[in-house]
């Protein structure tokens, strides 16, 4: 800790393949990316499988792993010989009947310095989440690591300005945002493009309105498994951005890219100190936040 920079990275692949296979491609383009430079390098959601949550179907609870097991052990040894902190959401078995949508936060030393839980958990035609996953009760937390101050949170967590803004008062100097999210392949061609703006667009909103970076890791791919169905093109466009939503760097739809870009904690200061949104919240006002709704 200490430096005024560092350099982030988000990996951007098609994980339509076995959890053995997708560990290695995975600890390989983690190389890739530490080669590169990156200094903190996170995967996309459930990187280790497809995305099951096309169906409701029990048997794919068994790709669940418990805590400090498979990925732990390898991205642990991984990050401890790249000297790299790796952010890596996986499926948690945490008991028998509870499962969770996760992240490690691996420090450079591979010791844990983090553990995050999706906390948001959407329930839409072929993203059956609820089927799977509790919701976290890890809380919004900001995690210190040897390199950055991070902010974890998870695919859905992107839509919601509470989770960004409870993450950044923390002290996050920049929100990562591992993902999952793509077209159903009939609807593309009449809503695509607004769809495809709207998740960019609130996440850069997140930047501005915390002074925060923000990285977003999604997979490309259509992943198709369910007879009669079109399945899900996951649209990729991966992206990371500056305290103001300048866009600093952004993958294409659909290939497999490594993103790279430098957080700078001075620029991240002098926007704060410009456009001091954090010094002007009326804390005073806000108690009705917690309501489900105002009647």
């Amino acid at each position: 800790m200490g430096k005024n920079t560092y350099t982030v990275s988000v990996i951007q692949l098609n994980l339509n393949n076995t959890p053995e296979n997708n560990l290695k491609k995975c600890t390989d383009w983690v190389r890739k990316a530490a080669a590169k430079g990156a200094e903190i390098i996170s995967l996309p959601e459930l990187y280790s499988s497809h995305y099951f949550c096309q169906s409701e179907d029990t048997e794919n609870f068994s790709l669940a792993e418990p805590l400090y097991s498979t990925s732990f052990n390898a991205f642990s040894a991984l990050a401890k010989e790249l000297g790299v902190v790796i952010i890596v959401p996986f499926f948690e078995k945490r008991m028998a009947g509870v499962y969770h949508n996760s992240a490690y936060i691996i420090d450079a030393d591979g010791s844990e310095a983090g553990l995050y839980r999706k906390m948001h958990i959407p329930d839409d035609p072929h993203f059956y989440e609820k089927f799977y996953f509790t919701p976290g009760d890890l809380g919004f937390k900001t995690i210190p690591t040897q390199k950055g101050k991070v902010g974890t949170l998870i695919c859905w967590d992107q839509w919601y300005p509470e989770a960004a803004r409870l993450t950044a008062l923390q002290g996050a100097e920049i929100l990562f945002y591992p993902t999952a999210i793509g077209w159903h392949p009939k609807e593309k061609e009449e809503f695509g493009e607004k769809q495809h703006g709207a998740w960019m667009n609130v996440m850069k909103g997140h930047a501005v309105a915390n002074g925060v970076y923000v990285a977003a890791a999604n997979r490309i791919g259509l992943e198709k498994y369910l007879p009669g169905t079109d399945g899900i093109e996951f649209w990729g466009s991966s992206f990371i951005c500056g305290p103001q939503g300048e866009i600093l760097a952004q993958a294409s739809p659909d290939q497999e890219e490594i993103l790279l870009a430098e957080v700078d904690l001075s620029l991240q200061e002098n926007v704060r100190q410009n456009w001091p949104f954090l010094r002007d919240r009326r804390i005073d006002m806000y108690g009705a936040i917690t309501k489900r709704a105002i009647d």
